[in-house]
Parts: structure tokens; sequence; C-alpha cells
């Protein structure tokens, strides 16, 4: 029988292994190489090029992500809510919101893509133009600042350092990563969503472990 806490550490599992495989693509088969040289069109045209692949990819770490940390944030709310009311009563929120900002940056830029993709037919400065504006949404509403997973990952490692349901260390993780994507509201400190993601990938993956390990028992 599949419980909550089950279900919420195949979720955890299910979350690192879409950022494993999202960073992997990106460094692989959607990486361009050295672009310092390239315009904002060709930048696009390589988009356009591998636009279903891109669509793919994108539904995976943005939407199926999003869906998938519903199930995980119930999980761990029905987890600490007992030994740290307070904090899960704020950290479950930044979660769900999390989940819905995430789904949809990932819609508008699968949604946006096809539109820019007729666009570019006719009319390529245009194209180009309209597909800025598009990445500058789909960055605000979570494909680059993660002020709100940071968030929520910052509450539920507090919530655990009040109680007994994970390790310290594993609390103590979840604040570097936790501020870590905090700080990446700062422009100057957007590099640090590469921390937050690598950082989260362990961070999920030792919940997924210890939720199904507990499921068990």
């Amino acid at each position: 029988m599949v419980t909550l806490q089950k279900a919420g550490g195949i979720a955890a599992l299910v979350e690192a292994l879409t950022y494993v495989v999202g960073f992997v693509v990106m460094a692989t088969l959607l990486d361009p190489g050295n672009t310092e040289e390239w315009n904002q069109t060709q930048k696009l045209a390589f988009v356009l090029e591998r636009k279903a692949f891109f669509q793919i990819w994108t539904s995976l770490i943005y939407v199926v992500f999003g869906v998938v940390l519903v199930v995980l944030a119930v999980a761990l709310h029905d987890r600490l809510k007992t030994e740290s009311a307070v904090f899960m009563n704020i950290a479950t929120p930044f979660g769900l919101i999390w989940s819905g900002l995430v789904i949809a940056s990932g819609m508008v830029a699968n949604i946006g893509l096809e539109t820019v993709a007729i666009l570019y037919s006719q009319d390529v400065t245009q194209a180009t133009t309209a597909w800025a504006a598009i990445v500058a949404v789909q960055e605000g509403l979570g494909g680059g600042v993660e002020i709100v997973g940071g968030l929520w990952v910052l509450m539920i490692s507090a919530a655990s350092v009040q109680s007994t349901a994970f390790a310290r260390p594993l609390a103590y993780l979840g604040f570097v990563v936790g501020t870590a994507g905090i700080l990446t509201f700062i422009p100057s400190l957007s590099a640090l969503g590469a921390v937050f993601g690598l950082g989260q990938i362990l961070w999920f993956a030792w919940i997924g472990a210890d939720l199904l390990r507990r499921a068990d028992a």
C-alpha cells in the first residue's frame, strides 16, 4: 500500500532525478558551446532547431517537477506538523506557491516557443524580441529567481531542527541550500542558482531515502 510518506519519498527522489537529468541535458544535448560571439537571433535559432527536444526538457524540469512537488510538500507537512506546527503552517504554502510558479514557468516557455516559432518564419527580428520578453517572464516566474523555493527549503530545515523527524545534518544542508536560493533574488548573486540546484539534488535524495526508509519501517 502506498502511504502518504512513501508517496512523498518517491516524489523527493523524482525531484532529485529531474535535477540530474536537467543538468546533464543542459550540459550536453542543449549546450551550444561558446556563445560569446552570438547575437540573440543566433541563440533563438539554436533553440528552434531543437524545439521539440527543448519543450520535452522544459516539461520535465518545470512541469513534472512542479506537479511532484505538491506531493512532497504535503508529505513533509504531514511529517513535521506535530512537532513544528508554526514553521510548517508557513512553509507548506511556500511549497505550494513554488509548485505553481515552476509549472507556470515551464508552460510559459513551451507555449511561448510555439508562438515564436510561427513568428520566426515571418519576421526574425520580431520573433527574437518576443522570445527575449518570454524568457524574461519565464525567468522571473521560476526559471532564474529561486527565492520562493529557497524560503520553502529554509522553513522545512527550521522545522526539522525543532523535531526528530530528520537528521540534523540534513537540516543544516537545507539551511545552506535555502539561503543560496533566496540570494538569487539579488542580480549579482544569480550564479548561486547553480548552488541551489546542485544542493537540492542531495537534499531531495536524502529526504526521499529517509521518507521511504521510515515508511517501510
